[in-house]
């Protein structure tokens, strides 16, 4: 289990750094990252989770996650 979650922070900070240096390149970085992690929650929100009990603890720790990951380039928004 530490091995997958090694992984998985590697995989975080990867996906971290290539959005930073899309916004980077972008004419207005701040409002691509919100436009990204805008489309990201909408993903995470509106997914099939299927083979669960309890679906709703799954998809909060996925907003979390992705909370994290932008929390790191710009505060999460209040939605």
């Amino acid at each position: 289990m530490d091995e997958l979650n090694g992984r998985m922070i590697a995989c975080q900070i990867l996906i971290t750094g290539l959005i930073a240096r899309v916004a980077n390149n972008s004419p207005d970085p701040l409002r691509f990252l919100t436009d990204f992690r805008d489309e990201i929650r909408a993903v995470v929100k509106g997914v099939n989770i299927a083979g669960m009990d309890n679906t709703d603890r799954v998809r909060q720790t996925a907003q979390q996650t992705v909370d994290e990951l932008f929390s790191l380039m710009k505060p999460p928004s209040i939605n």
